[in-house]
């Protein structure tokens, strides 16, 4: 009676166990993987996580990242995943992070992936140009240029950053705009291994204003600021890293700062910089020795390009911000919510950023 009793006892163990790991499988984000004991646990976690079709995911499990350097973690990092690893180092591109159907398509897709020869313009003949024009509404699309400039140090000891270059260019790499910019405080750093600025460069050049005005009118392209809107119009969208920097003028919603962009932010939400992004994502080295801003206004058109191009599905409110969206997981849905399941939930689940595929 004893040994049945101990085997009814195993037996009863053993469907618990069962029951919980049924019911933490029910409970596993369709997304991330994260599991959770409890279903109003799962709910929670899709309520504040914003999975979407956006994020940035493994060709090989499926499963969605915060950010590319997450997903670079996962599959290529210290502790990646061994079984994505493995498939990865066979058909995966380390630089857009795409899983390609064999070896040999992952050859093809290389060689126009990595920009290994980097620019093969010389930097000291690019000159000085201004093409800054209007296009009095001619142009097809939003029309999109790329934006960086140099700092020199002002302040007693030389830290404080001042504008004394810019570059601006087209989305084919055209420069349409390269000066010097005369600061408005004296310079008493020049920084010129890596500026290339020198004091006689700077005594007649366009003071910071005029060049701050000058490139504000070009952006909103003859239309009032108060009437840019993110849809239609003539006003051009704005690409760059840090552009806050230049300390202009223009909508937010019109500026694709490669600095602040979830996906190529770190996992730790802080920006990485605009030298590991080209060398990550992009295939080649910038800002060694000498620079120039058109090296910079190229890399991050290249970088704005690339999240551009991306095959995401098309949502009619791709916004968690979006009218359409913002009673999905509302708190008095709960009931309904966990009834779903994981998958059901993560269809209706939105991003809290922009994603630059919506710009296409």
């Amino acid at each position: 009676m004893i040994g049945i009793f101990n085997n009814y006892l195993l037996y009863e163990d053993r469907m618990d166990s069962r029951n919980v790991s049924s019911e933490t499988s029910r409970n596993k984000c369709a997304a991330c993987f994260r599991q959770f004991n409890k279903m109003e646990h799962l709910v929670e976690h899709m309520r504040i996580s914003y999975h979407s079709v956006h994020e940035p995911v493994c060709g090989n499990c499926k499963k969605h990242c915060r950010s590319y350097e997450s997903l670079r973690e996962h599959l290529i990092g210290p502790l990646p995943k061994q079984e994505c690893k493995n498939v990865f180092n066979v058909r995966g591109c380390k630089f857009c992070l795409t899983l390609l159907d064999s070896p040999n398509a992952r050859r093809v897709h290389l060689e126009r992936c990595q920009h290994s020869g980097g620019l093969l313009t010389n930097f000291a003949n690019l000159g000085l140009r201004d093409n800054l024009t209007l296009d009095n509404g001619y142009a097809r699309g939003r029309q999109v240029v790329a934006l960086a400039c140099k700092m020199v140090g002002g302040g007693n000891d030389g830290s404080l950053d001042l504008c004394a270059r810019v570059c601006l260019i087209d989305e084919n790499e055209n420069i349409i705009f390269h000066t010097f910019v005369k600061p408005p405080i004296p310079v008493t750093n020049y920084r010129y291994e890596t500026t290339g600025v020198r004091p006689e460069y700077l005594r007649d050049a366009t003071p910071l204003r005029q060049v701050q005005k000058k490139i504000q009118d070009f952006l909103c392209n003859g239309e009032p600021m108060w009437k840019i809107r993110p849809r239609g119009g003539k006003a051009r969208i704005l690409v760059g890293h840090d552009l806050d920097r230049l300390h202009l003028e223009y909508p937010a919603v019109m500026m694709r700062d490669t600095a602040n962009y979830p996906p190529l932010m770190k996992t730790s939400k802080l920006s990485n910089s605009l030298k590991y992004l080209t060398q990550a994502y992009l295939g080649y080295d910038i800002q060694t020795g000498m620079q120039d801003p058109y090296e910079d206004c190229v890399a991050t058109m290249r970088l704005y390009i690339r999240m551009k191009s991306q095959n995401h599905a098309v949502e009619d409110s791709p916004l968690a911000s979006d009218p359409q969206n913002r009673n999905n997981f509302a708190s008095w849905r709960q009931s309904e919510l966990e009834r779903m399941s994981p998958e059901e939930m993560l269809a209706i689940s939105r991003s809290d950023y922009y994603c630059w595929c919506l710009d296409s």
